[in-house]
């Protein structure tokens, strides 16, 4: 089980990759951003769902990020159909820097990594019977609820910007 640590690792520098390559190849497209979004869930819900079923956190956050994520790519859908990204589609400053700035997409992906590494050692040393464990899954359940904090906070403004759309105010 410790070797799931790395392992998630590696799985999220592989999703900074992809973008990074992309970008560097001028190969990105409305598509790929979809695509790249849509991985980013199945990953993302996966992990959650799993660590849930291992009870290592509440079964809450991952209906919390399910319905979060279904309910943003949906109100992005009217977006999409006028040919704008997801990040395209945020209007106001303080929207387009909670979900699309820079600062904000890292902090978030920090402490999703976080969250996920620290959950992958906590099973770990669940398995060894470790002294360390729960020192280890009170910082996974803080990080985890951060996450789930951060998740709710950048969904708000693209579901509050659908509205600006639909009254024809951007």
């Amino acid at each position: 089980r410790f070797l799931a640590v790395p392992g998630v690792v590696l799985l999220i520098v592989m999703d900074a990759f992809d973008g990074i390559v992309a970008r560097r190849r001028n190969e990105t497209s409305l598509l790929g951003s979809v695509l790249d979004i849509a991985a980013d869930r199945a990953v993302e819900i996966t992990l959650w769902v799993v660590f849930a079923s291992l009870n290592l956190i509440s079964i809450v956050i991952p209906i919390i990020f399910i319905i979060r994520g279904a309910l943003t790519d949906s109100v992005r859908e009217v977006g999409y159909a006028g040919g704008k990204t997801a990040h395209a589609q945020m209007s106001s400053d303080w929207g387009y820097w909670i979900v699309a700035g820079r600062p904000m997409r890292a902090g978030y992906g920090l402490v999703k990594a976080a969250a996920f590494m620290t959950l992958a050692l906590t099973l770990a040393l669940q398995t060894i019977q470790s002294s360390l464990y729960q020192p280890a899954l009170i910082s996974a359940l803080v990080l985890s609820w951060l996450s789930t904090l951060l998740c709710i906070v950048r969904g708000v403004p693209v579901v509050m910007e659908a509205f600006r759309w639909e009254k024809g105010g951007a």
